[in-house]
């Protein structure tokens, strides 16, 4: 018989990455985003992130170190349970805690909505009015486009800002973990002592609770914390959570990859790099590398070493890091 208690046992997170192996097509499958990603510019990407190959590769690179998964959090302190389970059961438990668990799904990646600005009536004879007023619809059940319309001073009837909507829908149907007036920390001036504290994934978590998918501030603060990570090399502090390839997936857009490669060679994550490479490819089939990759058919580091050739910015750097992997795969081999 084996008792299921405290996960840091060694033979429990080794029955766990055993189970994590065989459920990783299963993960890949249900989707690691809700929509595609959208540039600085507005525009879509040609390839969308819910393509199933993209899917597979960032979460492939996002890494399940289960460990860092399941650790701890902060919650009431109640007396731990503890079963005993034959092995089989164990593993069955292993792999029903895995497959409900969402940690590592990644969040929604939407185009920033457009504002709304549509003035339904303008009444003169109500003009001079104290107060402005808000008329909410009330009705249980959320619809996508829930009428809220404000009367100004001045008369003027119209469709309410999103501001104004996220306001009121809060009010009437609040959500766990939101609030109606954004806390100050989300604003610029704040974000940088957050980031000095290396909590990014606390305040990338706050921000999903707090705004929604398609709000300037939520792609904002997402942005903001994907470049001090890209600037500080801390890529590490994401990998092994829900946003690792919300990162990877924003970096290749905007061709900021280097910094993120040299720190997956410099982790013997080899894989991980060439598939940092391919989606680079799948994003940017114009590239010089892309096309030279296609025709003859690179693969590993062989594939690495003619995209740094050809589209990093970094190529000293990450040749040192190749060398380095290479001495050390040579030594492991000789011995």
């Amino acid at each position: 018989m084996a008792a299921l208690g405290a996960w840091g046992s060694a033979a429990v997170t080794a029955r766990l990455s055993r189970v994590a192996r065989a459920l990783w097509g299963w993960r890949a499958r249900r989707g690691l985003g809700q929509d595609a990603g959208a540039a600085d510019d507005g525009k879509l990407p040609s390839l969308p992130l819910m393509d199933e190959t993209v899917q597979n590769l960032l979460y492939k690179m996002t890494g399940l170190n289960l460990q860092k998964v399941f650790r701890p959090v902060k919650k009431e302190l109640k007396p731990p349970k503890y079963k005993l389970m034959t092995e089989a059961q164990l593993e069955e438990a292993t792999r029903k805690a895995i497959e409900e668990e969402e940690k590592l799904i990644m969040p929604p990646v939407l185009k920033e909505r457009e504002p709304i600005d549509d003035v339904l009536a303008e009444d003169k004879f109500l003009e001079g009015t104290e107060n402005k007023y808000v008329f909410t619809d009330l009705t249980y059940s959320i619809p996508p486009e829930r009428f809220i319309v404000v009367r100004e001073p001045n008369g003027v009837l119209r469709k309410a800002t999103w501001e104004e909507r996220d306001r009121m829908i809060q009010i009437f149907f609040p959500k766990e973990g939101r609030r109606v007036i954004p806390p100050v920390v989300f604003k610029d001036e704040h974000l940088g002592t957050v980031f000095r504290q290396d909590r990014h994934e606390d305040i990338l978590n706050m921000c999903i609770a707090q705004f929604e998918p398609d709000s300037p501030d939520y792609i904002r603060v997402h942005h903001r914390t994907y470049d001090d990570i890209e600037k500080h090399a801390k890529y590490d502090l994401l990998r092994s959570t829900r946003h690792f390839g919300g990162m990877v997936w924003y970096l290749v857009n905007r061709k900021k990859t280097d910094g993120l490669l040299i720190d997956m060679i410099q982790r013997d994550l080899l894989d991980d790099a060439t598939s940092l490479i391919t989606l680079y490819h799948m994003l940017h089939p114009e590239c010089q590398s892309a096309k030279e990759a296609k025709e003859r058919k690179l693969q590993g580091v062989d594939l690495i070493k003619v995209f740094v050739k050809t589209e990093s910015q970094k190529e000293g750097y990450i040749q040192l890091a190749l060398q380095a992997y290479e001495e050390a795969m040579a030594t492991s081999t000789a011995s």
